[in-house]
């Protein structure tokens, strides 16, 4: 579980990396990288914490 929240945090720092260089290169590759990461990383953890509170009310 630890290793998921490290995940998860990993990658909306990689996203959030990928928006800071289209604001100073302007290239659209980093900021459309950005979104598919960022999408992806939220995904992940509503699924993630979804399971977590399944878990707690079955």
């Amino acid at each position: 579980m630890l290793l998921f929240r490290w995940a998860i945090l990993l990658l909306l720092l990689v996203a959030g990396v990928s928006f800071a260089f289209y604001a100073g290169t302007g290239q659209v590759k980093y900021r459309r990288f950005g979104w598919i990461v960022l999408k992806w990383t939220l995904l992940a953890a509503f699924g993630f914490f979804a399971v977590l509170i399944a878990e707690r009310v079955g």
